[in-house]
Formats: structure tokens, C-alpha cells, sequence
């Protein structure tokens, strides 16, 4: 009788929630210990598949583990301005960054 109709969520609406849910139970530590595969999982969102760049955005295919370790650092450290990469890279840590650029440059040929 009070309160609110219930909700209903699409696939993607539950997948959100549960990315939420689990961020908040994740202890704040455990982001120096993440999944490198997982981290550039992330990365095919905007760069694309395998690191093949449909657009605009930059392809990360092909791209040693220097050139891109070197690129994250530089936009996390303002040295190399961004909308989105900056944002994101600043929440890297160096090992994260070495982590993610090996399996980047190692998957990624």
C-alpha cells in the first residue's frame, strides 16, 4: 500500500547493480591485487576488441609493453591531457599500470 512499485531492471540494469554492490564490498586494498585480464577487459570497452579501435580512439593492438605503460603513466601524471584516460588512470597505482600493459602488449599482437 505505501512505498514504491517494484523496480525492474534489464539485463544491463543488473549487471550495474551488481558491479555496485560488489564495489562496495571490495576492501580498498584489494586494488593493488587486481586481475590484470580483468583490468584490460576494461580497455576493450572504448579501444575494442583485442585492442582493434572501430574509431577514433586510439588502437592499443599491437602496442608494446613500454609504449603503453608509459602512455597511462602519462595521462595519470597530467603530462598528457585527456577527457576520459585521465581520468581513469588516476586511480593506477605502478604496479597496476606495469600489470596492465604486460597483458595488454602479451594479448593484444
Amino acid at each position: 500500500m505505501f512505498g514504491h512499485p517494484p523496480l525492474k531492471l534489464s539485463i544491463c540494469g543488473k549487471m550495474l547493480m551488481l558491479a555496485a554492490v560488489m564495489a562496495l564490498q571490495a576492501p580498498t586494498a584489494g586494488a593493488q591485487s587486481a586481475d590484470p585480464r580483468l583490468l584490460a577487459l576494461s580497455c576493450a570497452g572504448c579501444h575494442g576488441p583485442e585492442g582493434r579501435s572501430p574509431g577514433t580512439i586510439p588502437a592499443l593492438h599491437g602496442q608494446g609493453e613500454g609504449a603503453i605503460a608509459a602512455a597511462l603513466r602519462s595521462f595519470r601524471d597530467g603530462q598528457r591531457p585527456s577527457t576520459v584516460m585521465t581520468r581513469i588512470a588516476k586511480g593506477y597505482p605502478d604496479q597496476e599500470i606495469d600489470a596492465v600493459a604486460r597483458e595488454i602488449a602479451a594479448q593484444w599482437k
